[in-house]
């Protein structure tokens, strides 16, 4: 039976969890470094942030509390944070993971991330990535929102391909193609905004899916995500919805429930397009 701390390995061999806690849009402050000290308490072992969330700080003082109060120990969690896209290039981006590093007060990554594909500079700042990796600073390293040209683009020339790729995906945008591409190449998909923003908590068919499993529908997505081979981070900053956006491992959903949330897909996105951004 699978639980909280069950992990995927990814192709280099590392192990991270099915299920972490995302926190983008959180601000930096109490509300924060509790959110990351109860998910840790909880059974969550993976933190995911990023340089632009403005939130390191933070994430790094719940990571600590976490540590002590949980008694765990930092080899047990997996930390993601991603480089923003104005220190992308080789020099800016090996600097950039050692400025994440000293806002979160950890010696090392658990896996670090290009953010946004953005045109004609994320091979450096992917050659970068491969540096770190080699020197062993970082245990393994990924990317965000590319698409399946932007993959194609960066493995051409690429020591060591992507391990994660971290995208926008729940039941109104499924990304098949990408997954299927992903899943040939040995790239872990990653699920971020996997509730939508919260826009899927009223959608009829899945309160009917999750009525039937006597579970909510976060609770079904986050099913949807682990049974489709996605890794997810839900964001929450209120501790019961931390809990039960993990309490997930106790039912299953049918080939036919996934079935029925796989075609709410409308290709609608909440975030950026990655083939049409300008930041």
């Amino acid at each position: 039976m699978k639980n909280l701390k069950s992990t995927k390995t990814l192709h280099n061999g590392v192990e991270m969890p099915l299920l972490g806690l995302g926190v983008f849009r959180v601000e930096d402050g109490q509300e924060l470094i509790d959110a990351v000290k109860i998910a840790i308490k909880h059974g969550y072992r993976s933190i995911d942030t990023a340089a632009i969330y403005g939130n390191e700080v933070g994430v790094g003082q719940g990571i600590r509390k976490g540590i002590e109060e949980g008694n765990v120990a930092r080899e047990e969690l997996f930390i993601t944070s991603k480089v923003w896209n104005s220190e992308l290039g080789y020099e800016e981006t090996i600097a950039a993971y050692e400025e994440s590093l000293t806002k979160l007060g950890l010696e090392y990554l658990d896996l670090y991330l290009i953010h946004w594909p953005v045109e004609g500079k994320f091979k450096e700042a992917w050659k970068a990535l491969e540096t770190l990796y080699k020197e062993g600073r970082v245990k393994a390293i990924g990317v965000s929102n590319f698409q399946i040209h932007h993959l194609e683009e960066l493995m051409k020339d690429a020591e060591i391909n992507p391990m994660v790729n971290q995208v926008e995906y729940h039941p109104r945008l499924t990304q098949k193609e990408l997954q299927k591409f992903c899943k040939e190449q040995n790239i872990q998909l990653e699920a971020w905004s996997p509730l939508m923003a919260g826009q899927l908590l009223d959608n009829e068919e899945l309160q009917e899916i999750a009525s039937r499993h006597g579970k909510s529908v976060a609770q079904i997505i986050v099913r949807w995500d682990l049974q489709n081979d996605v890794i997810t981070i839900p964001k929450s900053t209120k501790e019961y919805r931390i809990i039960e956006n993990a309490n997930v491992f106790d039912f299953e959903l049918t080939k036919e429930d996934m079935d029925q949330i796989n075609q709410l897909n409308k290709n609608h996105r909440v975030g950026p397009d990655p083939d049409n951004f300008d930041f």
